[in-house]
């Protein structure tokens, strides 16, 4: 019998990471993707901008 690892347990995702509070209202801090609406966001990476949910990819110049 093989010795077995600890799983690691998963983060929870931090709210805080992507939105901005002002006040009484809270604002994205990430571009929304335009596909799958509110509350979805792209993810930032060097070159271009990418929805994890539905693929959705915007390149940047």
């Amino acid at each position: 019998m093989a010795d077995k690892k600890p799983a690691k347990k998963k983060g929870a995702a931090r709210v805080s990471r992507f939105y901005a509070i002002s006040g009484d209202k809270l604002t994205g801090k990430r571009k929304a993707c335009p596909k799958c609406g509110r509350g979805v966001f792209l993810a930032e990476h060097k070159n271009r901008l990418t929805c994890g949910n539905c693929h959705y990819t915007e390149f940047r110049k």
